[in-house]
């Protein structure tokens, strides 16, 4: 392929639920990167096929596999179906995720298990299956997606807030336990991507989120797969156990009473003279 990189040439990567969206981004960005890739798929084999076909037109090695993630046996068949096409796993992505959008007090109990169990039991099961292997094998890296609400609580999203913050303490206590076996297990948590789910979410998507993002924009599927590169190379090879936020600091930055335009030159030119100095 044409790739941005060479930094993961040869690696072999698995990517859950790659045939969309964010999880379409990082696969397409491994590959380029020089990784041979499983895109991972549950009900979409045609999307999971047409980024398959789009990595190959470009020169690079990818197939699609699918899996319940929540599914222990499919995990189990996922990864030995990978190493056996590819000879090996180096790199697991786990970004597979679902969502429920309801108020605290609405959410079902099996609304609330179908997101606790695809994202975070199925980050489990892919993980503690894939280190398995990678512990035997020289070691590897585990990256997991979290998301801004890892520390911060998003609204009539209670169970995926939940399953993010697991998220989070999974990848260091993973991180710990797996060192030893030359495993590094890192967490990658976007702010707000442009996505086909996000647009239907809401159609001025960009616009509105772009507006309190201090970088000014919205992210997209690339640049969250440019920082699993990172996180996957040898670049970053001591870094273990930790959250990389790509989120443009929206999730950085403190909730600020007062309103954006007082922060204009000419505002704060004309309320100088009326500075209060506090004195310890």
């Amino acid at each position: 392929m044409n790739a941005n990189s060479n930094s993961l040439h040869g690696r072999v990567a698995l990517v859950t639920g790659a045939g969309r969206g964010v999880g379409k981004g990082i696969v397409l960005q491994l590959a380029r990167a020089g990784c041979r890739v499983a895109v991972n798929y549950h009900s979409s084999p045609d999307l999971a096929e047409a980024t398959v076909a789009e990595i190959q037109a470009a020169g690079g090695e990818a197939f699609a596999v699918k899996a319940d993630v929540t599914i222990a046996s499919e995990v189990r068949e996922m990864i030995s179906g990978v190493v056996s096409r590819f000879g090996g796993l180096d790199i697991l992505v786990n970004n597979s995720g679902v969502q429920t959008w309801k108020p605290f007090l609405e959410v079902s109990e099996a609304e609330w298990d179908q997101v606790i169990n695809t994202n975070l039991k199925g980050c489990f099961l892919c993980s503690q299956t894939a280190a398995l292997h990678m512990k035997d094998h020289g070691g590897g890296v585990i990256v997991n997606i979290g998301s801004g609400c890892n520390k911060l609580p998003f609204p009539n999203l209670v169970a995926y807030t939940a399953s993010k913050g697991g998220i989070e303490m999974l990848t260091k206590v993973a991180a710990v336990e797996l060192g030893r076996y030359g495993i590094r297990v890192n967490c990658v948590a976007p702010g707000a991507i442009e996505i086909e789910r996000t647009r239907v979410e809401n159609g001025d998507y960009a616009r509105l989120w772009g507006e309190i993002t201090p970088l000014g924009r919205v992210g997209s599927p690339a640049d969250v797969g440019q920082a699993v590169v990172f996180i996957a190379s040898e670049e970053s090879s001591f870094v273990s156990g930790q959250t990389l936020y790509v989120d443009g600091a929206v999730f950085t930055q403190a909730t600020w009473p007062y309103r954006r335009e007082h922060e204009d030159e000419k505002q704060f030119e004309a309320s100088k003279d009326q500075q209060i100095v506090f004195r310890t």
